[in-house]
């Protein structure tokens, strides 16, 4: 039987793991390296799905299968015929497996911890550059105290929206992902916080490819879904290289279609901890850099291996305000694989862009970035008017799609 999801290589990079090439999925072909839209509720928060097409360009969507577990129910997303027709993306979609939110709502809940060990105060937003994971609210914890309790099967978790508990193994994550309908869907993992010891990253680590084991089978008894749907394993091993390691020779010895790589990593890190791993995975399948993309993160993906990525943090500033812009300088990796835009961070809701009137980002071809000034969005933020989100929301995405499609052109130069 031919495989639902495959991968083929164009390009490399000449001194780096780097390589532009194309995902095949049934709903279409995604060029590598791309950014992956993420709709958590099977909604880009702010934008019609037709904005998507029109204004965004990406190719690849991502949606939460514990949001969508929760509501409106797996069950009403597949009587629907499948996420693609419920939530109208005419486009390669992905699901997680839910093991970041058994990370979100246990360890890490009310602490702030993001997958970064360390953040720092971004251009004049002053605010960190990776959000904060304080979804959830305060007097909900304290009511509710700790949300779920990982054991060998699997997690037991109360829900964040009404209190009410629930259970996921890793057969049941897959049996809901099944049932979402998504073209690539992910196996079952631990996600740690980064200030969890090395013996503890040790036991989730292994935890993850027990359960990875479980996804595996649960994935290949749905004959239809083994036919439609691929599957990725998930790396695990916190910022302990050797861990790192381990799990990515474990997993390449499982039979995924392709690999996520998952945790928490030290930013020092980031690209050490994903050369290691991306040695050592399989090269002829597909490799998704879960939860980072910042623009500099992204050509540190690039050049250690990695193929795709998703990323709240476009959509998450953007409604409050924030914006990427480029500040005219120009950047160039040590090895010269990629000369790339320097960017930045605004909030137009300073002051001194309320009388701006100079384009949101001249340096960039997106729609709204040549049609709106940064007055006129200082002024909708400032008046609470909601098409403010809406045009931030579709500017930062598109500002992150094309910066990673831009190196991929360079790939294919090479």
């Amino acid at each position: 039987m031919a495989k639902p999801v495959t991968f083929k290589i164009e390009a490399k990079g000449k001194g780096n793991l780097a390589r532009a090439g194309v995902i095949s999925t049934p709903h279409g072909d995604i060029q590598t390296p791309a950014f992956v839209v993420v709709g958590t509720k099977a909604s880009v928060k702010s934008l019609m799905p037709e904005d998507l097409a029109q204004y965004v360009g990406n190719q690849v969507t991502l949606a939460n299968t514990y949001h969508l577990f929760l509501q409106p129910g797996h069950e009403v997303i597949k009587e629907a015929g499948g996420l693609h027709k419920f939530a109208n993306w005419q486009m390669p979609t992905m699901t997680d497996s839910g093991g970041f939110q058994v990370f979100s709502l246990g360890a890490a809940f009310g602490k702030g911890v993001t997958k970064f060990a360390t953040g720092e105060a971004d251009g004049d937003t002053g605010v960190p550059s990776r959000a904060s994971l304080n979804v959830y609210s305060q007097k909900f914890a304290a009511d509710h105290g700790k949300l779920c309790i990982i054991d060998e099967d699997g997690v037991t978790f109360t829900s964040h929206l009404d209190g009410s508990m629930h259970r996921f193994t890793a057969e049941r994550s897959i049996d809901i992902q099944h049932a979402i309908g998504a073209d690539i869907i992910i196996a079952f993992d631990e996600c740690t916080s980064p200030t969890a010891d090395k013996d503890y990253q040790k036991e989730a680590m292994d935890r993850t490819h027990r359960w990875a084991k479980r996804s595996v089978m649960a994935h290949k008894q749905n004959y239809d879904a083994l036919k439609k749907q691929g599957l990725y394993g998930v790396v695990q091993g916190g910022q302990f290289l050797d861990l790192r390691q381990e799990s990515a020779r474990v997993l390449s010895d499982m039979d995924f279609d392709g690999f996520g790589i998952g945790g928490s990593f030290s930013k020092d890190d980031l690209g050490d901890s994903l050369r290691v791993v991306n040695e050592i995975l399989p090269e002829d399948k597909p490799r998704h850099l879960l939860g980072i993309g910042e623009p500099e993160d992204i050509v540190q993906g690039v050049l250690m291996g990695c193929d795709t990525f998703d990323c709240v943090a476009a959509t998450r500033i953007g409604r409050t305000g924030t914006i990427y812009v480029m500040t005219g300088a120009m950047k160039t990796t040590p090895c010269g694989t990629f000369t790339y835009p320097e960017t930045k961070k605004i909030s137009v809701t300073n002051a001194k862009y309320k009388t701006d009137h100079s384009l949101i980002d001249p340096l960039s071809t997106g729609y709204v970035a040549q049609t709106y000034t940064k007055a006129y969005l200082s002024h909708l933020f400032r008046a609470g008017e909601i098409l403010g989100p809406h045009l931030a929301s579709i500017h930062n995405l598109n500002f992150i799609v094309n910066f990673t499609k831009n190196l991929r052109e360079q790939l294919l130069r090479v």
